[in-house]
């Protein structure tokens, strides 16, 4: 049977697109579908699997804060801040490349088939996703966290510096943190839906680049990279466990809402409005 028309198809339907059926870059209805493309896999994957991969992701993106603070300490004070956003998205290239799990881009990919479906099936589904993934990050950036702050693995003349950036990044109170873990939510779940937009290995370390340097520059609070920052203040001492739990868990809403309302339910809403529109002309014409 010879797969449907794009614009007859479900607007659930999955299946990866690699060339747009019209024009030189692919519709949302393809990006869409791309994305779809894995959610289901994602949503079936054992609990092992989520927590190995998530936990992997969380080590590798602590390399965020220490590529930041290295970069910082190779400038005068004024340009601490630019250095550091230009080498923030060092730890997400590792993490995106290798294709380990970080929760903030889950909140696309697992959201759409729960749009779509609607039903508690789904929504356990996806909880369980959400959970997995944030105890695995959360364990990685914990161990990344105590690796930089106790142990000699870096030079001792860069812990000021991180400790600097920690502190800067964690002393917003709770509700300031989570209105700014908004615009990273945001920005991650738009990465993940722009990345499905190409297999271009050199245009997606470019979008990677170009939608989380704003995160640091701007100073957006990511719930894992921050996870880091704060148990490393913890770690150091210089603040007490209570209160950089509270940060990671403002953040972490933050992160969740931007992710999902601005992202994953707009773009859903696009992509199921022009299917529908499509399908009515052309039932339309063939009247």
């Amino acid at each position: 049977m010879q797969p449907a028309p794009a614009d007859k198809r479900d607007a659930s339907a999955g299946g990866s697109v690699e060339k747009p059926e019209t024009g030189t870059r692919l519709s949302a209805g393809e990006i869409h579908d791309n994305v779809m493309s894995e959610a289901d896999e994602e949503l079936e994957r054992a609990a092992a699997s989520l927590l190995i991969s998530s936990f992997a992701s969380g080590l590798a993106i602590g390399f965020s804060f220490l590529g930041g603070a290295y970069a910082g300490s190779l400038v005068a004070p004024v340009y601490r801040p630019a250095a550091a956003a230009a080498a923030y998205p060092l730890g997400f290239m590792f993490v995106i490349m290798a294709r380990s799990e970080l929760f903030t881009e889950n909140t696309l990919t697992p959201v759409l088939p729960l749009l779509h479906r609607r039903d508690l099936t789904t929504l356990r589904k996806m909880l369980r996703v959400w959970a997995l993934l944030l105890a695995g990050n959360l364990a990685g950036t914990l161990l990344f966290s105590w690796l930089m702050a106790s142990t000699p693995a870096i030079p001792e003349g860069l812990k000021p510096v991180m400790l600097a950036m920690a502190d800067k990044t964690t002393a917003l109170p709770f509700m300031l943190t989570l209105y700014h873990g908004i615009f990273a939510g945001w920005l991650i779940a738009l990465l993940t839906w722009l990345l499905a937009s190409t297999h271009q290995t050199g245009a997606q370390l470019a979008l990677i680049w170009l939608l989380t340097a704003p995160i640091a520059a701007f100073e957006f609070k990511h719930s894992i990279v921050g996870s880091t920052e704060a148990f490393y203040r913890a770690w150091a001492g210089s603040a007490g466990w209570g209160s950089m739990s509270a940060f990671i868990l403002a953040a972490v809403i933050g992160n969740t809402i931007g992710g999902v309302l601005l992202v994953a339910i707009l773009n859903y809403g696009q992509v199921v409005t022009e299917r529908k529109e499509k399908g009515q002309t052309q039932t339309e014409a063939e009247e």
